[in-house]
């Protein structure tokens, strides 16, 4: 048998390699894990996981939309599109966070951690549920946590389990023994550093080469608003109105009503130049200052609900045996997420779909609200729809629509614009089986006084213009 020298020399060296790589990896763990902690310190702070913002583009005006800088002279462009810019800074900060922020899981990680539904009260410590290591075998496991708004904190590890960073905005946690630093990571804590009352925080979970992150939300819990729906329709609903003028309609609608709902409640806003006192049991007449407007009105009317749902008239419309308000009622019981339900006046039913762009923030978006669109169905109620926006006769939500408010600057024509304000926050639907009639006896003299006020001027169609431009940060619309 002959010896190779060649291949003693060559295990040899490989030997020294394992002992100094060994050497290297698992000697003195705590030195190690200090010069890690000091280094996470000192280099800036960059999220794996996170995929970078993307510029938005400017979006694609629809045919025939029109183009809000063409309807301005280029001086009051240029100083409207300046104060706008800055506006928009503004509301983004306030109804965007972190949590606004796309990120991506990475494959194949032995990490565990919450995806969504952690949510962490301000300022109070909170245990992060679901952390756990699935790793291959090991001689030691060490796991990184890293905050942005807040501290990490555990309990008092085990003797085999060693921590650094407790009460700080890195934490690592180290073992031999996977077990114990399970048992660690089940107890470990998020605690905001500051107070919000809904915002939050991207965590970062590294293992090795792993790296993941996760969003914490902080806010503080809701308190329930809730109405008594009472034993009938007039504990559940308020029939609401806003009237300027037409008082022999007025109370023809009123005589109409008290028909089919003789108990319900009426609450009117008025508005007009001499007004006529309205005395009937159960009618709340709120005097406005003269010509304030049909916006103004509906808030103020809508200010004084006190049940659960209102129902909103006109104040030229009649009620017959189709106008059966307990129908609505079933359909919003059934949809709690809905806020707005759309009935049928004379059989028209009115409704649009909203198509909304962004766009970036320099040109704004573009819109397209479109008469007669549709979503899809409304499950178990044939011929309802959802819609963006529906009919001046409708069911709501008092508490959504107090919320969302309506722009008291359109006085005349508005109802669209609601609706376009509300796009995104507001739940809508359409049904045609409860069905308004719309009045066909006016009288001359209020009719012909009324017409004076009731179709916009030029300078009315320029207000509205810009108010879409500035308020809505619009580009360009089509009505359609």
């Amino acid at each position: 048998m002959t010896f190779n020298l060649d291949h003693l020399k060559g295990g040899l060296f490989a030997v020294i390699l394992l002992v100094l790589f060994y050497l290297v990896i698992f000697y003195n763990r705590s030195s190690i894990m200090a010069e890690d902690f000091i280094q996470l310190y000192q280099t800036p702070r960059v999220s794996p996981s996170r995929s970078a913002a993307a510029t938005s583009s400017p979006c694609t005006c629809f045919e025939r939309s029109t183009i809000f800088k063409d309807r301005f002279p280029e001086k009051e462009y240029a100083e409207l599109a300046s104060r706008r810019a800055k506006e928009i800074q503004s509301y983004k900060a306030r109804t965007t966070s972190v949590l606004s922020e796309l990120l991506l899981a990475a494959p194949n990680t032995p990490l565990q951690y919450p995806i969504q539904g952690f949510n962490a009260r301000p300022l109070t410590p909170t245990l992060i549920p679901g952390l756990r290591l699935f790793p291959e075998q090991r001689k030691s496991y060490r796991v990184t946590l890293q905050a942005s708004r807040g501290v990490l904190t555990t309990e008092t590890p085990p003797a085999d389990v060693d921590v650094l960073g407790d009460s700080q905005d890195v934490l690592i946690i180290e073992s031999r023994n996977l077990h114990s630093l399970n048992y660690v990571l089940t107890k470990v804590s998020y605690q905001s550093t500051i107070y919000h009352i809904h915002t939050g925080d991207l965590v970062t979970l590294s293992y090795e080469h792993h790296k993941v992150v996760f969003p914490v939300t902080i806010k503080l819990p809701k308190v329930p608003v809730m109405f008594d729906m009472g034993k009938d329709i007039n504990s559940q609903v308020t029939i609401v109105t806003k009237t300027f003028i037409r008082y022999y309609n007025l109370r023809m609608l009123i005589k109409s009503i008290r028909e089919f709902y003789p108990n319900i409640t009426i609450i009117i806003a008025d508005d007009s130049f001499e007004p006529q006192r309205v005395t009937e049991d159960n009618i709340l007449q709120y005097i406005m200052p003269p010509g304030q407007g049909w916006f103004a009105g509906r808030n103020l009317a809508i200010s004084q609900v006190m049940t659960k749902y209102f129902l909103w008239v006109d104040d030229d419309y009649e009620f017959t045996e189709k106008t059966t308000i307990e129908k609505m009622v079933e359909v919003m019981e059934a949809n709690p997420e809905l806020d707005v339900l759309g009935g049928s006046v004379k059989g028209n039913r009115f409704f649009f779909s909203v198509i909304y762009e962004e766009g970036n923030e320099i040109e704004g978006g573009c819109l397209y609200r479109k008469s007669g669109g549709r979503f899809q169905h409304l499950p178990g109620f044939p011929g309802c729809y959802l819609v963006s926006g529906v009919v001046n006769f409708f069911m709501a939500r008092t508490d959504s629509l107090q919320k969302t408010g309506f722009d008291p600057r359109l006085r005349r024509v508005a109802h669209s614009e609601y609706f376009i304000d509300g796009a995104g926050s507001l739940m809508v639907a359409s049904c045609g089986d409860v069905i308004v009639g719309h009045q066909t006896n006016k009288s001359k003299e209020d009719a012909a006084r009324y017409a004076r006020y009731r179709n916009p001027g030029r300078d009315d169609w320029m207000f509205k213009d810009r108010l879409l431009f500035f308020k809505n940060n619009l580009k360009c619309m089509r009505w359609g």
